[in-house]
């Protein structure tokens, strides 16, 4: 069986590559412009990459004092549950580790049947005793 070898690079996708895996995973087409302003406003970026090729990403945004945001963990269909999506979500939990001080709170949206996989992180689904139901808007 051929071994095979991902290179983790703590690096923003380029716009392109951004856009394209987004439609793979089928979250629809993204204006340029408004990704491109969305990643060079993050925090923290993880790519994963095989022979050059992404195929995985994660990235962090939010106000970098009080608040982060887990946003666009996504992999390539065609490679996962190869642990790719842990990769990426452990290069995030060391970021957040360092960046994120005693009472800041830490946020994702979760794709719908994915909630279990940021369970093992710690991370919990609202409502709960204390929180009400996350809640968004689409303009």
């Amino acid at each position: 069986m051929k071994s095979v070898s991902y290179t983790v690079e703590l690096s923003c996708p380029s716009l392109e590559e951004f856009c394209l895996l987004r439609e793979k995973v089928g979250w629809g087409k993204v204006n340029a412009d408004l990704a491109n302003t969305s990643l060079n406003n993050s925090l923290f970026h993880v790519v994963i990459r095989q022979e050059g090729l992404l195929v995985g990403m994660g990235r962090v945004i939010g106000d970098g004092g009080l608040f982060f945001y887990i946003q666009d963990v996504v992999v390539d269909p065609d490679f996962q549950r190869q642990g790719i999506g842990a990769l990426i979500m452990d290069n995030i939990e060391m970021y957040l580790a360092g960046a994120a001080k005693k009472d800041a709170t830490i946020g994702l949206l979760s794709a719908k049947g994915k909630e279990s996989f940021y369970a093992r992180y710690g991370y919990f689904s609202r409502p709960d005793k204390m929180l009400g139901c996350g809640m968004c808007k689409f303009t």
